[in-house]
């Protein structure tokens, strides 16, 4: 099979454990592709989801196999949890199995520019003070999704194009549309104290690329709605992707579908033990030492 080569690649908020998770579109785009290096962005594995219920269907394995795929090729992963995944940040600085967990980074582009990697949740007031209201939020996004898909698959029976009820809902709310704007503001000015030339993101849902006054802005989007991620060409140039542009037929065929039956295969990890996220400093040297 012939790869899509990229120098390096952003994926976000995929949310394996979630019923809203495009486990088999994502699992096509990361066979779909080879690169030096993969950022894993946050909220990879939906954690909060996982110790409510326990759903992880084979298409959510794929995804694991495919990511150890890429390090087993000479693939360098870069594990940066988020607020979903927070458990993770408990083994910082450590490596499993060829996957550095790092609380951010700062990659170095081909051209000199350095980005600033981070999955953003520290940024976003409610995550940070208050947890519960976070969770409800989460919760109510996920009953808006089911909602989403019922009403899809009334518009496909119908023909329709597929039309996402929660992005329409979170552009048009005037609240929601100011947080993305506060929340793309702070990083921007968090990385220009940093004295780095643009960040990449996520946890926000909302796939961007803005290039301004010389600094870049990048959000990997999500693998629930969007189904996007940020690459770095082999020559350098940055930009936002759509799996369809990689693996249209894939997407076609399970964009609109079902989430997948819930008959479970084994997690291929342990749930890591519940405790409060490691504190987030960030300063002029990101890669952060483990923990005590």
């Amino acid at each position: 099979m012939k790869r899509n080569k990229f120098r390096t690649v952003f994926i976000s908020d995929a949310h394996l454990g979630s019923r809203g998770c495009k486990a088999k579109v994502l699992a096509a785009f990361l066979k779909s592709i080879d690169t030096r290096t993969l950022y894993l962005v946050g909220d990879i594995v939906d954690f909060w989801r996982l110790e409510s219920r326990s759903y992880w269907p084979a298409a959510h394995n794929e995804v694991v196999r495919h990511i150890l795929k890429l390090v087993k090729r000479g693939t360098r992963v870069v594990f940066v949890p988020g607020n979903h995944d927070e458990a993770v940040r408990a083994y910082v600085g450590m490596n499993f199995g060829g996957i550095e967990i790092q609380m951010q980074d700062v990659h170095r582009c081909l051209d000199g520019r350095r980005l600033l990697i981070t999955h953003g949740d520290q940024y976003d007031l409610v995550v940070r003070h208050s947890r519960l209201l976070s969770k409800i939020g989460s919760s109510a996004y996920e009953m808006l999704l089911r909602l989403n898909g019922a009403l899809n698959r009334y518009r496909q029976w119908r023909g329709k194009p597929y039309w996402s009820l929660a992005q329409y809902m979170k552009l048009k709310v005037k609240k929601a549309c100011t947080f993305i704007s506060n929340f793309e503001d702070t990083l921007i000015q968090e990385a220009k104290e940093k004295q780095l030339d643009g960040v990449v993101c996520g946890h926000i849902h909302h796939p961007s690329h803005v290039d301004e006054d010389g600094f870049t802005y990048l959000n990997c989007g999500d693998w629930i709605e969007n189904c996007t991620a940020v690459v770095e060409s082999e020559t350098g140039h940055l930009s936002l992707l759509h799996a369809t542009d990689l693996a249209p037929k894939i997407v076609e065929d399970h964009l609109e579908e079902e989430p997948l039956p819930s008959t479970r295969s084994p997690i291929p990890f342990p749930l890591p033990d519940r405790e409060p996220a490691a504190k987030v400093t960030v300063g002029t040297d990101t890669r952060l030492s483990h923990r005590n």
